[in-house]
């Protein structure tokens, strides 16, 4: 690998093996999550879920290229504790809330399954370019021990592309929440300039690189003593692997006083009075940053 500045917290470091077939990236999340998380008290298996969701947003968000891409991750939950679970990341932006059932999330314990978590859930991966008008969604039942293993499925069962997807998250009491991740995947041929063949699960350069990414431990990930670069060359030594920076990674909660009086300004006005209290205000509750935007009916009200 060629000498670059060290990559910590909150910015992807993307990497290819082009001997391999191979591309990746590694994120490893630290102030801007403790933005995010600071919106709402999570108990620790919470925030430990919805880090590790927030990590794999990014992971999978940053492969968009359009300008205006959005990766959004939701959780579509069959009778669990875990009520919601919806995160997004445009052009570097990152957002994420979860909603839940205090009472029975204790009830799952320290290390609970995905079954636990969600009951018969399911999980939406939906990759929205406005640039091309272009929408693909996947959606796979989150089976398993973590959502990286519920995003693994999606990427053999819609996209085809065999994939290794690691996910860490910790609390330190000075840091905060540290959260890392691996996003792995398997490159069709045509890709590095030979013909264009179907990836095959059995390639041995893709099990070569699988095996070893692999041994990659979850606390490596969150440890904020190594930097990303180090990781991928304790990895991948032997390889030529060519590696770049991604964009960086600050929170990004779209809310305003102004998007909120748009919004409110489509529904007939009848709507809008009934929707409001007895101040004569829209009362509006961004449950992804926990603000409070009172809407006055004045201001949106439509002109004679």
């Amino acid at each position: 690998m060629s000498e670059t500045v060290e990559t910590w917290f909150d910015q992807p470091l993307v990497f290819t093996i082009a001997e391999r077939h191979v591309r990746g990236r590694f994120v490893r999340l630290g102030p801007t999550l403790n933005t995010i998380l600071s919106a709402h008290s999570y108990p620790p298996v919470a925030e430990k879920l919805l880090a590790e969701a927030l990590v794999l947003t990014v992971l999978l968000g940053s492969t968009l290229k359009a300008e205006g891409g959005q990766l959004t991750l939701q959780a579509q939950t069959g009778g669990g504790p875990v009520e919601l679970l919806v995160c997004d990341y445009r052009g570097g932006e990152l957002r994420g809330y979860l909603k839940f059932d205090a009472e029975r999330l204790v009830e799952v314990g320290p290390d609970p399954t995905l079954f636990a978590l969600f009951g018969e859930g399911f999980l939406a991966i939906t990759f929205d370019q406005p640039a091309t008008d272009e929408r693909y969604q996947g959606i796979v039942p989150l089976e398993g021990t973590s959502i990286g293993e519920a995003a693994e499925h999606y990427f053999e069962q819609s996209e085809q592309i065999p994939s290794l997807i690691r996910l860490a998250a910790r609390h330190d009491a000075e840091a905060g929440c540290v959260a890392g991740g691996l996003l792995l995947q398997h490159l069709p041929e045509g890709e590095v300039g030979r013909d264009r063949l179907h990836t095959r699960h059995d390639h041995p350069e893709w099990e070569h690189a699988r095996t070893i990414a692999a041994t990659l431990k979850p606390e490596e990930l969150t440890d904020p003593a190594h930097s990303l670069e180090t990781l991928a060359w304790r990895l991948f030594h032997e390889d030529e692997v060519r590696i770049e920076p991604g964009a960086r990674v600050s929170r990004g909660c779209r809310c305003s006083a102004d998007y909120y009086a748009g919004v409110l300004r489509q529904f007939p006005e009848s709507e809008r009075v009934d929707m409001a209290d007895e101040a004569g205000n829209i009362v509006v509750d961004c449950a992804f940053c926990s603000r409070i935007f009172p809407i006055p009916l004045e201001e949106i009200a439509t002109p004679n």
